[in-house]
């Protein structure tokens, strides 16, 4: 056990990412059934949803999971108040300031973990009072930090900074990836594509197979001057390279991103005119499977690795 089984009673330190429409209560109860903390991301949820994914996700799970709760959205007040109802103990927060809400939720008695790119944030959330911190580098999928700081740099310095719980995320999603986080300083990894190629999480199938076929390179950092995300290349992405290498305005960007641009890609399917959000571990992704396997071949794969490690010694 370490720092992070502890704080949150699960068996290994490994949690699965709220990711926005991948991760409902199907995956999030598969991951805590298989040791690790699964989450429910928030994200796409209205409070209603949210509710029903709570309760499903409780009578799936006699394990710990928790919620992400993205602060850039609104009526989160409202979620806030239905997790606290509800009985939800771990909430994760992100994209946002976590001085805003931490001590407003430790208040109502939630374990809360903020998600940071940068060692300011990471300072502000020791100040802030957090229980843990998750260090994301601009590996990851999704929305990501502007200051495009790797995880293999990023985690040994908020390390150095912060003495609270750190885990690790960013290009994370093999037991190999998790032995090399924790020799950075990290006590735990947040891992988020590899779950969405499962049959638990609820991206599209098509967006699935996509991920699988993928190798390096075919993932780029876009939509910089809105707030930098990792996108698989397509149509969309091709689209926006194109403006963004014109010098197009925020304005411009925004009104060509428009709404609903990543449920169109990963919950719909489109898989040339959606938001395709993924990391990019997806070129080492090649099979579709059930979280608990993915879970299992981590843990088993890290204590190899880990072994193999200790053989080596330099005089």
């Amino acid at each position: 056990m370490n720092r992070i089984t502890r704080l949150f009673g699960i068996r290994y330190p490994v949690i699965q990412a709220g990711m926005i429409w991948c991760s409902g209560w199907e995956l999030a109860s598969a991951v805590s059934n298989a040791g690790g903390l699964g989450l429910i991301g928030s994200g796409s949820m209205d409070p209603d949803q949210l509710h029903d994914e709570v309760q499903k996700c409780r009578a799936a799970t006699d394990h710990p999971f928790g919620v992400n709760v993205p602060l850039l959205y609104e009526r989160n007040q409202e979620k806030i108040d239905l997790l606290k109802e509800e009985g939800v103990k771990i909430i994760f927060t992100s994209a946002g300031n976590p001085a805003k809400w931490t001590s407003y939720l430790k208040e109502l008695g939630f374990i809360v973990v903020h998600v940071v790119a940068n060692v300011k944030f990471a300072s502000k959330c020791e100040d802030a009072g957090v229980d843990a911190i998750v260090a994301e580098g601009f590996e990851a999928g999704g929305h990501n930090g502007r200051e495009e700081t790797t995880t293999m740099t990023l985690i040994p310095q908020v390390r150095e900074a912060v003495e609270l719980p750190l885990i690790a995320a960013g290009g994370i999603g093999t037991g190999r990836g998790m032995l090399a986080a924790f020799a950075l300083g990290a006590e735990g990894v947040q891992i988020g594509s590899r779950f969405v190629a499962s049959p638990e999480s609820t991206a599209h199938p098509a967006f699935k197979e996509r991920i699988i076929q993928a190798s390096d390179g075919d993932t780029m950092l876009r939509l910089k001057r809105l707030g930098p995300v990792r996108l698989l290349k397509n149509k969309f992405s091709e689209e926006v390279r194109q403006l963004e290498e014109k010098g197009a305005t925020t304005e411009e960007l925004a009104i060509h991103l428009g709404k609903g641009r990543a449920m169109k890609g990963m919950m719909e399917g489109d898989m040339e005119n959606g938001e395709l959000e993924i990391g990019q571990i997806s070129g080492l992704i090649r099979e579709i499977k059930p979280a608990s396997q993915v879970i299992q071949e981590i843990i088993n794969e890290f204590n190899e690795a880990k072994e193999q490690l200790t053989s080596i010694h330099f005089e």
